[in-house]
């Protein structure tokens, strides 16, 4: 029987952010002047509050199991990681007219990489996330709860401080339950806390295959049935890189460290049922599906795809030993990131790590694993000597789109997929570098899509110094089916590694960079 913790009482930080330093300007910690959208908006804004009504009750009417009904409840939406939020409101006009304005947070959140929404008016937010490889780090993850309008800090639940604990501070994700308490992993623990309070209301110590020194289990995702299903990533040992890149960064590189372990936790009690193990370092985030009536789990790990599957009733995982894919990577290729469905597709944007070759959207047959497609949208040529694509593919099963974005090719593309062979075409692509996690947004005939891109003749070593990068960044919104720009943000600092433009209620959206985040909307321009 696993041995479960329950915390009362647990006192939250909820005053002083660590490495406040708040500028001249209205808006948190920033070495830049005001931008263009910042003085255009000359304060906080509350966004369309009719709006917000008309996506709260969208948000009721949408099928997420396990998760709190909310335009934005789950890490990247759902538990097939789809990153569509079609309840979410682009209120900007689609011929592309539009006006940006910019607000950033009165408080300062270091690393923060997810927001997301309970009710309208709430935003809770992962932070800690980012620390430099080697030296002090500061305290994270943690976990806070801020005004969706200011972005003033509620609450805040620190959950490690690795300059005491020694421990590996990883990249940490964040999911509403359908309770609407709080799930996320740290280190080799799961907590979960009170939505409303931010108090610790249960923990568990999960067990990792892998020396616990070399494990983060930060991957939380949540079954149809409500289970949480929390896997780990890991790095070669011993190593004293900090970091979510540690696990490629360490001595011997992703190739040297163990394999991941699967838990299914039980939501209520943080009961462990079950565990299995993953051969190898399945370094980015599972998928979960239904498939032939069961609750499929599917994991890419640096060499071969694999399933498993979760049953309910008997409480166990296990391994689908007829479907594993050792080729789904071209020779040079690297770790596909999180999977996405599409119809009877697993669909995987490759080169999850650097490669020196093109990076691909791979397609597998649920149903026949040896079916296999490939999709090179910028080309088999890498003009810049390196691919890396850590965001994974967006997927957009309603209009049968992916879409794709490599970093250092310094392309972003959109995708067509034939759902019945698995073919693929690439429809459009555009100049932009960025690790930004294609987020969709909004009706089916209208929809959006939101990423961000480096402000162009930013080089390849400006782009890779992720200790402490000189570039700056901006938000864009395009039209998900041509990648026509409907409207850009001034440039800001870079937006933080692998996260995204997430959507807030009243058609706000949240650009998240190292010190905080930066509150956004587009309104359609008043020069027309």
């Amino acid at each position: 029987m696993t041995q479960t913790t329950k915390i009362a009482g647990y006192v939250c930080l909820a005053v002083a952010t660590f490495g406040l330093a708040v500028t001249a300007h209205a808006g948190g910690a920033s070495a830049m002047e005001p931008t263009a959208d910042e003085i255009a908006a000359n304060g906080p804004f509350p966004g369309d509050l009719a709006s917000a009504q008309q996506e709260w009750e969208c948000a009721q009417a949408r099928e997420n199991p396990g998760y709190f009904k909310s335009i934005n409840g789950a890490e990247v939406s759902d538990s097939t990681r789809s990153q569509l939020y079609s309840c979410a409101s682009f209120l900007g006009s689609m011929d592309g007219n539009n006006q940006v304005y910019a607000y950033r947070s009165e408080d300062s959140y270091q690393g923060v990489l997810f927001i997301n929404n309970r009710h309208p008016g709430e935003i809770y937010l992962t932070g800690g996330n980012n620390p430099p490889a080697q030296g002090l780090v500061p305290p994270g993850p943690f976990v806070a709860k801020a005004d969706a309008t200011t972005g003033k800090q509620i609450w805040r639940t620190l959950l490690q401080n690795a300059n005491v604990s020694g421990d590996w501070v990883g990249a940490a994700n964040l999911n509403i339950l359908a309770d609407g308490n709080i799930v996320v992993a740290v280190g080799n623990n799961a907590f979960k806390l009170d939505g409303d309070s931010g108090q610790i209301i249960n923990q568990v110590a999960l067990t990792p295959t892998a020396p616990r020194a070399g494990s983060n289990f930060k991957h939380v995702t949540v079954a149809p049935d409500g289970t949480l299903i929390i896997k780990n990533q890991t790095r070669p040992t011993p190593c004293n890189i900090q970091g979510t890149l540690a696990a490629f960064q360490c001595p011997g590189g992703a190739a040297a460290s163990p394999g991941s372990t699967i838990l299914a936790i039980n939501p209520d009690t943080f009961e462990i049922y079950d565990s299995i193990d993953v051969p190898e370092n399945a370094v980015v985030p599972h998928t979960i599906t239904m498939y032939d009536g069961k609750i499929a789990i599917y994991a890419p790990s640096i060499a071969k795809a694999y399933r498993f599957f979760w049953d309910p009733e008997s409480k166990s995982l296990s391994q689908d030993e007829s479907w594993v894919v050792p080729n789904y990577l071209d020779p040079g290729q690297t770790t596909g990131d999180a999977p996405g469905i599409l119809g009877d597709w697993v669909v995987l944007q490759v080169n999850g790590l650097p490669s020196k070759v093109a990076s691909s959207i791979v397609a597998i047959s649920q149903s026949d694993p040896t079916k296999i497609t490939r999709e090179y949208p910028f080309g088999t040529e890498v003009p810049t000597g390196m691919s890396w694509a850590p965001p994974k593919a967006a997927i957009d099963a309603e209009n049968d789109m992916v879409y794709s974005a490599d970093q250092n090719m310094m392309k972003i593309g959109g995708i067509k997929f034939d759902r019945e062979t698995g073919e693929m075409e690439t429809v459009w692509t555009m100049d932009g570098a960025t690790t930004a996690l294609q987020a969709l947004y909004g009706p089916k005939d209208q929809r959006v899509l939101g990423t961000a891109r480096a402000k162009p003749g930013t080089t390849l070593q400006e782009l890779m110094n992720t200790a402490a990068p000189t570039y700056t960044q901006q938000a864009l919104w395009l039209n998900a089916a041509t990648g026509e720009i409907l409207a850009e943000s001034s440039f800001f600092e870079p937006m933080n590694f692998n996260t995204l433009l997430s959507p807030g209620y009243g058609g706000r959206f949240y650009y998240m960079w190292d010190k905080g985040f930066i509150v956004l909307q587009v309104m359609p321009s008043r020069d027309q």
